[in-house]
C-alpha cells in the first residue's frame, strides 16, 4: 500500500509539472530548455517601461489624441547580438561645445569618450557625450548620452536618428545595447527640442534593433 501511494504521488507530480506553461527563452541546448537570459530580460523590461511611460499622461510625449488609443511602440524583435561590449577611450581633455537642436536652443555637451566596437562585420566608433548641467541633477550624476544615425533612418526608423542612455562604467569598456535605442521626443511631438545627431556619429550599417519609426494613425 505504501509503495502504491508513493507511485501515485510521483505520477501526480509528473502530471502537474507537464501542465506548466512554456517559458520564453532565447537559448536552446540539447534536451534542455533554458529560460530567457539576463540580457533578454533587460530588453523586455526596457520595452515594458517605455510603453508605460508613453501611456502615462504625465510623462508621455504623445498628444492626447494619439495617447488615448496608444497600446505599444513598434520595436524590432529583441536580439542579443546587438548587446555589444565596446572598448572605451575616455577624453578627459575634451572641451564643452554647443550641440545644435531642432530648435534655436543649444545643448552644452562635452565628449566623455569614444566607443569602439564591431557590428555587422565592421568596426565602428561613436562619440559619447556628457552634459555638465544634467549631472547636477539627482539620479543623473553618472548619465551619458549617445545619439546615432544608421542606414535604417527614414526607412524602418525615425529619420533624425535615435538615442541611447548610458551610465559611466568602470574600466575600459562600456555596454551598448542597441535594443534600447529610442526616438527623440520630437519624433512624436513638435513642441519638444531635441539634440541633433552629430555627423560623426553616423553608422555605415543598419541597426535592426530598438524602437522603430512612429506611425501616426
Amino acid at each position: 500500500m505504501r509503495l502504491f501511494k508513493m507511485t501515485l504521488l510521483f505520477l501526480l507530480a509528473t502530471l502537474l509539472s507537464c501542465k506548466e506553461g512554456k517559458k520564453y527563452h532565447d537559448v536552446k541546448e540539447k534536451n534542455t530548455l533554458v529560460v530567457k537570459s539576463d540580457k533578454m530580460i533587460a530588453i523586455l523590461k526596457f520595452q515594458e517601461d517605455l510603453n508605460a511611460e508613453f501611456k502615462n499622461p504625465e510623462e508621455s510625449p504623445l498628444a492626447d489624441r494619439f495617447r488615448i488609443d496608444f497600446e505599444t511602440l513598434d520595436f524590432f524583435a529583441p536580439d542579443t547580438n546587438y548587446v555589444i561590449v565596446a572598448a572605451l577611450e575616455r577624453t578627459p581633455e575634451a572641451l564643452p561645445f554647443l550641440m545644435p537642436t531642432n530648435t534655436d536652443r543649444k545643448s552644452q555637451e562635452k565628449v566623455y569618450g569614444i566607443a569602439i566596437f564591431s557590428l555587422n562585420g565592421k568596426e565602428h566608433t561613436l562619440e559619447i557625450y556628457q552634459n555638465a548641467e544634467l549631472t547636477q541633477e539627482k539620479g543623473y550624476e553618472d548619465y551619458l548620452f549617445l545619439p546615432f544615425t544608421d542606414q535604417t533612418n527614414g526607412k524602418q526608423t525615425y529619420g533624425g536618428g535615435r538615442y541611447l542612455d548610458l551610465r559611466i562604467s568602470q574600466g575600459n569598456t562600456i555596454v551598448l545595447d542597441f535594443n534600447k535605442a529610442y526616438n527623440p521626443y520630437c519624433a512624436y511631438n513638435k513642441k519638444y527640442s531635441c539634440p541633433l545627431v552629430p555627423a560623426i556619429n553616423n553608422l555605415a550599417t543598419s541597426v535592426l534593433s530598438g524602437v522603430k519609426d512612429f506611425k501616426k494613425k
